[in-house]
């Protein structure tokens, strides 16, 4: 693949879906650098976990030495964002997630992409998503 970091960029630019083993996973990918992502969890054993964090995720996402980089900001639907009467609310999910975003960030190497298509691959696995916008 001879495209530049720029040209992937772009070509990532909307609405895609991808599955792993365990998740159902769509991602919006916009123009200001953010994006927003949701993941359902289909393994029974791992269902506790999205109710903890939620089942939204949003960040910011750039691509470096063909490497798509997505670093998380909020969880919008943890259990842990609360509403307390008395105060306002209390993003505490999203500020560990802020905190936790800056030792570690989701990268994915970009194998090939196209406008409809992407094979990107983690440590172990290698994910096929298709545009659907």
């Amino acid at each position: 693949m001879n495209l530049s970091d720029t040209e992937i960029e772009i070509l990532l630019l909307g609405k895609w879906r991808f599955n792993t083993n365990w998740e159902k996973n769509s991602i919006e990918f916009k123009d200001n650098m953010t994006y927003e992502q949701t993941r359902i969890q289909t393994f029974l054993l791992s269902k506790p976990r999205e109710f903890i964090t939620g089942n939204k995720f949003t960040g910011v996402w750039h691509v470096n030495d063909k490497r798509l980089c997505l670093i998380v900001k909020t969880v919008p639907k943890s259990f842990f964002n609360l509403q307390i009467l008395i105060l306002s609310r209390v993003n505490l999910a999203d500020m560990i997630a802020s905190i936790y975003s800056i030792f570690v960030t989701e990268n994915y190497e970009v194998i090939e992409i196209d406008k409809l298509k992407f094979l990107i691959s983690d440590k172990n696995h290698r994910i096929a998503g298709i545009k659907i916008n």
